[in-house]
């Protein structure tokens, strides 16, 4: 199969269009020098004549009547920038048969279900937190007593709806919270989940089941610098408020686990990435309980590619520079789809 693919098409977002998961609503040009590191970076791997689609206006007329060989779907923020289709493409690349790189819809669906994610791990005998579901038009009277807690939306992406606020001490802090986030997301079922107050770390994996998966070194995020009095998580604040020091002050490190919890963590992942049908490469976030115990926070099924991204610094922890850890991606793809 790896010699009958040449043409290949990496789409990303639409640069032209508002995409409200970038500060100001907008490509900055900090997105535009990302985005040109990844093309050198593509450009760079022999074998392959790469085109780059950053305008969707006639992506989809132009993937029909010119079908490249294999597209790169690192489209993460959805079709013209809507999170909501961001299954869209890869649903419309399977109805023409056009292979692709990454997740299929199926799984797309169910990762963006953060409550379904948690029973599927459950099931699995994977930790996870604990959990209560709160319906968008439940009485706020109602909620749980289980305090400290983490409020967040059942579905979003990119930290929308957790602030720097999102982790509650008290039963009026948690209603203060939940007002706030049906305000701002009017119809969003909520998740009231415990607070992990432990180290919080992700795990990356390049490949596929029937080939093997290379596992990349366990990545730490870094609150230590934060500001005393802030609460240590990757909030909204971290991916699109600049001048704030969740943005400036959170680093990325490699952790050393445990051989035995890394193990252990490692095996999670690999049943959950073969149960939630994920393709290629993915990413799995786990923050420690109080009792040491690592659980799983988040599925990413499509994870951030760019090179300043928490993919590209675990392969930077195995000695794999960019270019090649997205050459990993794209032989994991074109070996699957030789299998199929």
């Amino acid at each position: 199969m790896s010699g009958s693919v040449k043409r290949i098409l990496v789409v990303t977002g639409d640069h032209n269009l508002e995409d409200t998961s970038k500060p100001g609503g907008h490509y900055n040009p900090e997105d535009l020098e990302a985005h040109a590191v990844t093309v050198a970076a593509f450009r760079s791997l022999s074998g392959f004549d790469f085109d780059f689609c950053t305008d969707h206006s006639e992506l989809l007329d132009g993937l029909r009547t010119s079908p490249p060989d294999l597209v790169v779907n690192f489209c993460d923020t959805g079709y013209r920038n809507k999170v909501a289709q961001e299954l869209n493409l890869p649903a419309y690349l399977e109805m023409l048969d056009i292979p692709y790189t990454g997740a299929p819809p199926a799984a797309m669906v169910l990762c963006y279900d953060k409550a379904v994610v948690r029973m599927v791990a459950d099931s699995l005998g994977v930790p996870v937190p604990r959990e209560t579901y709160f319906p968008a038009d439940a009485d706020l009277a109602r909620m749980p007593d289980a305090w400290p807690a983490l409020i967040k939306p059942n579905a979003a992406d990119g930290s929308l709806g957790i602030t720097k606020d999102a982790v509650v001490r008290t039963r009026n802090e948690a209603v203060a919270y939940m007002t706030w986030l049906r305000k701002t997301l009017p119809g969003r079922d909520a998740l009231i989940q415990e607070y992990l107050p432990g180290t919080e770390y992700g795990i990356g994996i390049v490949g596929n089941p029937a080939a093997g998966f290379h596992v990349l070194p366990p990545l730490e995020v870094d609150y230590s610098g934060l500001p005393n009095g802030l609460n240590p998580i990757l909030s909204y604040e971290s991916k699109s408020l600049p001048d704030s020091p969740y943005w400036t002050e959170i680093k990325f490190r490699r952790t050393d686990l445990a051989p035995e919890t890394e193990a252990r963590v490692v095996e999670s992942c690999k049943k959950l990435f073969r149960r939630l049908s994920l393709r290629d490469y993915a990413r799995f976030d786990f923050r420690t309980a109080v009792d040491g115990e690592p659980k799983l926070m988040e599925v990413n099924p499509n994870p951030a590619w760019e090179a300043g991204a928490k993919l590209a610094f675990m392969a930077s922890f195995a000695g794999i520079d960019y270019p090649s850890m997205l050459k990993l991606i794209l032989e994991a793809a074109i070996d699957r789809v030789a299998r199929r």
